[in-house]
């Protein structure tokens, strides 16, 4: 079945992000050594496709991963997942936000020893819930405004302003007019729309560079001793808890270690091991990266 005219409108908005944002982190990512992973061939991988595996073996196809030590050959490790949306509607949006949710922090949660930095670029229409459930959920998020869009548009010749009554001739006129820019045009859009939201996007790309460029501020590595408690409700650990001695040093068997890594910029993981050689290798994995 052939796709309507708006939604060829809305394809055409979201692959017109993708051309905006790559260039900017494809030479952030050559400056730093860095691999993007972006649609198209890659033998790491099958298909043109950025598919990546949650922690579940779910595969959920993604718009640009960060790696460090990646290469065309080598999946690296993900130190960002950035993804870009367009839509017109506020009725689509948390739909949206949601369906970027469901992709993305279930793959975060498989790499959270990496911390990675989780990116969402929209445009449109999207209601402040929203967006605040994004933020909320840890992902860095800016929208350009659907009128900014309109009047990029418009500065190249072509109205873009619809609504849910705009006939599918009209939409069709557009996405011929849009796909008949010259590569002039196509440019002047895309710097109008990047000026009119400047610095919304300088704050997205000045934070992706404090949480890739974040250096290792302080590990706190807390080894465990002494024998577990149980008890059979709230009350009875109540009471211990009271009645423990803190100044008692009576240290017992070990149990287990709580590592604690502060980053520059603010991020933090935690992990618990059983064991020496299993704390070593995640501090190893940790430093491979630390600046």
């Amino acid at each position: 079945m052939a796709k309507s005219p708006s939604h060829r409108f809305g394809q055409i908005i979201g692959d017109l992000l993708e051309e905006i944002i790559l260039p900017q982190l494809q030479t952030y990512c050559d400056t730093r050594g860095l691999y993007l992973d972006k649609k198209g061939k890659r033998t790491a991988r099958s298909g043109s496709k950025v598919s990546w595996q949650d922690r579940y073996e779910n595969v959920h196809d993604l718009d640009f991963v960060i790696e460090s030590g990646g290469t065309d050959d080598v999946l690296g490790r993900p130190v960002a997942f950035i993804e870009a949306a367009w839509r017109r509607y506020t009725k689509h949006s948390r739909a949206k936000a949601q369906e970027i949710q469901g992709a993305v922090m279930p793959i975060a949660e498989k790499h959270h020893w990496d911390k990675p930095f989780l990116g969402v670029i929209l445009a449109g229409v999207f209601t402040k819930e929203s967006l605040a459930q994004m933020r909320s959920c840890g992902f860095e998020t800016i929208l350009m405004p659907y009128d900014s869009i309109v009047e990029a548009f418009a500065s190249v010749g072509i109205d873009a302003r619809f609504d849910e009554d705009t006939p599918d001739q009209q939409f069709a006129h557009a996405v011929e007019q849009i796909e008949a820019l010259t590569p002039e045009k196509r440019a002047s859009f895309k710097a109008h729309l990047t000026g009119s939201n400047k610095t919304q996007l300088e704050g997205f790309f000045d934070n992706l560079k404090k949480a890739i460029d974040r250096g290792v501020s302080k590990v706190m590595v807390m080894p465990l001793h002494g024998a577990e408690r149980e008890f059979a409700g709230v009350d009875a650990a109540t009471q211990f808890v009271a009645e423990h001695d803190q100044s008692k040093v009576d240290e017992g068997a070990f149990r287990k270690y709580e590592i604690l890594v502060r980053y520059s910029n603010g991020d933090r993981v935690e992990a618990s091991f059983e064991g020496k050689d299993a704390a070593l290798r995640f501090l190893a994995y940790i430093g491979a990266t630390a600046h």
